[in-house]
């Protein structure tokens, strides 16, 4: 077998195969799928609070099964009680103000827009 010198022996055999054509509406609907997709129905968000709820809920059926509704109610007040006695911590509360605050004042800030003197000119 001898190497190629060039690959005009081998394009004009590969133009010469027997292709099928395409069908029409091929570009649209490769088009429709991908880049003009219908958006989701439910927001990724939405799919994992409901996730979040349903885990909840089944944990809870599983406690009221195990023993009764009695203990299970005094376990989620113990637990809400402790949750609320971490929450009511002045400090607790201060770091989440100075987070809130610090979110709130960078979302705030225009990080987009570039001075002219720094932007770049054709040539």
């Amino acid at each position: 077998m001898k190497p190629y010198d060039s690959d005009d022996e081998l394009e004009r055999a590969l133009f010469a195969l027997p292709l099928e054509e395409p069908p029409a509406d091929l570009r649209a609907s490769i088009l429709a799928a991908t880049v003009y997709r219908a958006p989701l129905a439910v927001k990724p968000w939405e799919v994992w609070a409901a996730g979040v709820l349903c885990a909840l809920l089944t944990w809870l059926l599983l406690l009221v099964v195990r023993g009764g509704a009695t203990p299970t109610i005094s376990m989620i007040s113990v637990y809400a009680s402790g949750a609320l006695a971490l929450f009511a911590q002045p400090q607790t509360l201060f770091w989440i103000a100075v987070g809130g605050g610090a979110a709130l004042w960078v979302s705030q800030l225009n990080l987009t827009v570039v001075p002219e003197a720094l932007r770049a000119t054709r040539r």
